[in-house]
């Protein structure tokens, strides 16, 4: 049963070791947390803290050893792999470090891969990508290869692609530690206005406090443990391998 409330997503009591059995080290213990629709939430703590783990946990990459996650009433933790990659493409966005683009590829196509794989026609997909890439500040780069762009540009492009599909939940995991002060500013200024115009959750992980006071709210990790207080939670657990789903 989904837990009792309005969350669009939320995590229960979620347990998480990698390494091998006699070796294994707990990344995450006990977190629990909800996150509201249209929501920004800051995962905040040091690096080696679990932010990126727990963002692969809610976003269904992870399955934790214990504990629950429901997206949208859904039991991300029951799903079998091919639905939880299903989820991820249909309903969730993610925002690497790095840009991670296709070098043979142009910005907008790029930004419009997504909609491509999809079967959306590729008149429709450009007009969707130059737009956000034109959201982003970054449309007067769209024929130009990821080669010749400036890498605070990289990364505007990349945000382009994960929003692209309007997701419901973007999951952007130091989005803007590889950039310059300035232009990490400027990155997710453009990013929270655009996910807000458009009623996008947002999970933002970050070790800098300055990045996490553009959140609604945060939640601090230490060691894998809640660093402050957080919103109470209840449900079941259930116990299933802590894999990674490519």
């Amino acid at each position: 049963m989904a837990p009792p409330d309005n969350d669009v997503l939320r995590a229960l009591s979620l347990r998480c070791s990698l390494g091998g059995h006699e070796g294994a080290t707990d990344v995450l213990t006990g977190i629990s947390v909800g996150v509201r629709e249209g929501e920004l939430l800051a995962v905040t703590g040091p690096r080696g803290s679990g932010k990126t783990t727990l963002l692969r946990c809610l976003s269904g990459q992870l399955v934790a050893q214990e504990g629950e996650v429901w997206f949208d009433g859904v039991p991300v933790h029951t799903l079998p792999r091919a639905q939880r990659e299903r989820l991820r493409r249909d309903r969730f966005g993610w925002i690497d470090p790095e840009p991670g683009l296709v070098p043979e590829l142009t910005a907008w196509e790029n930004a419009a891969l997504p909609l491509l794989l999809r079967g959306i026609s590729h008149r429709a997909a450009r007009a969707t990508a130059t737009e956000w890439l034109e959201r982003l500040d970054v449309g007067a780069a769209a024929r130009k290869r990821p080669a010749a762009l400036p890498h605070a540009q990289r990364q505007r492009v990349a945000i382009a692609r994960a929003l692209v599909t309007t997701p419901s939940v973007l999951f952007a995991d130091e989005p803007t530690a590889t950039l310059h002060r300035a232009d990490g500013a400027q990155v997710l200024r453009t990013l929270t206005a655009a996910a807000r115009s458009h009623g996008i959750t947002v999970l933002l992980a970050t070790h800098d406090p300055d990045v996490a006071a553009l959140a609604d709210r945060a939640l601090a990790l230490i060691d894998g443990r809640h660093a402050g207080p957080v919103p109470p939670a209840t449900g079941a657990e259930g116990v299933s391998a802590c894999s990674l789903s490519v």
